[in-house]
């Protein structure tokens, strides 16, 4: 039983590539054809080709990279890598949660490794090319020191938190499990900006001035209670622009990236707010949570039924059963069916931006919004005709034309 696992999983992550592979090509024939008409007050030639450009540069770039992370992951199972991870931590002790913890501690720092030649060139080399890259040295290291550190008291926190359940309430852990999941997810969403975003950038509320006066009168006729306002300081990494909404109830804010404020005018500003107020009113927030946690569930459950037999770890070449290591197959395996949960929750999400986009025109300028839609995929070279197929499977945003089809309706 153990083998046939182990070439379903071999067989899961090369479909999974070759699926993939398919997406990446049909979108990348897509990069020659012409500008859009209902494109070209903003975009001129010589910006167009500069935007095909850069997404050859990304599709050529992800081939390599995900063709590299294939073969590790490959190679690393052939030759029984996993079990040698869990005999070097066996090795070092035998409490369960701290061997689990060292085995999964030991993969992520090898997978860091991995990738870290290909964070560096994407942001020092295609994001520097294109312009984009405003990120120091100095910073890169330390988001990546700061990063690990939270994957570490984070994900090590979670982790040893299913090792304990499992071993105080065997396959009822998911219960237990899914509660404190859904204790943190509501806390992260409450006060993510407030925790986690100040170690990354630097908040400021919004001064006093002609657009928060706007933001502040558009939020009244609205009736939505806007105290929290802030900017925060994109430009330290990128030129690229950006605005979204977090939390809900008296935690809810709204942050604009100081890049958006330089890249659209006032009205356009408000447009975009009027959007992000679009997803408040409509409920998408509590919407998404409660999907999420939903989604949690059924995936505690089904691990429930099957975390406790040892066929699992065989099938990655650990030879004495463990928690852990059956936890590492298990989604391993599962992945085709969080593949069809995630294309679920695009397709919720594009839905959501559609509505989210049908309230600021009704309160606010469905041309103000246009406006503002335009200039952001002109200056973050956005992909303006991407393939159907790399739409449904990949986006989480409607394109730009079809937003656009959609606002003026």
């Amino acid at each position: 039983m153990s083998t046939i696992l182990f070439y379903c999983i071999l067989g899961i992550l090369v479909i999974q590539y070759g699926v993939d592979t398919l997406l990446d090509y049909l979108n990348a024939k897509r990069f020659s054809t012409a500008l859009p008409d209902e494109l070209d007050d903003i975009f001129d030639a010589a910006e167009y080709q500069k935007a095909r450009n850069y997404h050859r540069e990304n599709y050529r770039f992800g081939m390599t990279k995900d063709g590299v992370s294939l073969a590790v992951m490959l190679v690393f199972l052939i030759v029984g890598g996993f079990g040698w991870v869990d005999n070097y931590a066996a090795e070092l002790t035998d409490n369960p949660i701290v061997r689990a913890l060292i085995f999964f501690g030991v993969l992520v720092l090898a997978s860091s490794c991995i990738s870290l030649p290909f964070s560096y060139y994407r942001t020092f080399g295609i994001e520097e090319k294109f312009g984009f890259n405003t990120t120091s040295k100095s910073t890169f290291f330390a988001d990546l020191i700061k990063s690990g550190l939270l994957t570490t008291l984070l994900g090590g926190g979670i982790l040893a938190m299913i090792i304990w359940f499992l071993q105080q309430t065997g396959a009822n852990f998911w219960w237990y499990a899914w509660g404190t999941f859904a204790l943190l997810t509501v806390f992260l969403n409450l006060f993510y900006t407030k925790l986690f975003v100040p170690l990354f950038n630097k908040q400021t509320p919004l001064s006093e001035g002609s657009l928060k006066t706007a933001i502040t009168s558009y939020a009244t006729r609205v009736g939505f209670d806007l105290k929290n306002i802030f900017v925060i300081d994109g430009s330290k990494r990128s030129t690229k622009a950006n605005a979204y909404f977090s939390g809900f109830g008296a935690q809810k804010q709204v942050t604009l990236f100081d890049t958006l404020i330089d890249d659209l005018d006032e009205k356009e500003i408000v447009a975009v707010l009027a959007h992000e107020v679009g997803h408040y009113k409509r409920r998408h927030i509590v919407l998404n949570l409660l999907i999420s946690i939903v989604f949690t569930g059924i995936t505690l459950y089904i691990l429930s039924l099957f975390i406790g037999n040892a066929q699992l770890s065989l099938a990655i070449g650990v030879d004495q059963p463990s928690y852990h290591a059956a936890l590492l197959a298990f989604f391993l395996l599962y992945s085709p069916i969080s593949t069809v949960t995630g294309l679920l929750m695009n397709y919720i999400s594009r839905k959501f931006e559609y509505e989210a986009d049908d309230y600021a025109r009704e309160t606010h300028s469905a041309i103000a919004l246009i406006s503002s839609l335009k200039k952001l995929s002109k200056n973050n070279l956005s992909n303006l005709t991407p393939h159907p197929a790399y739409v449904f499977v990949h986006y989480s945003h409607p394109p730009l034309l079809d937003r656009i089809k959609n606002l003026r309706a």
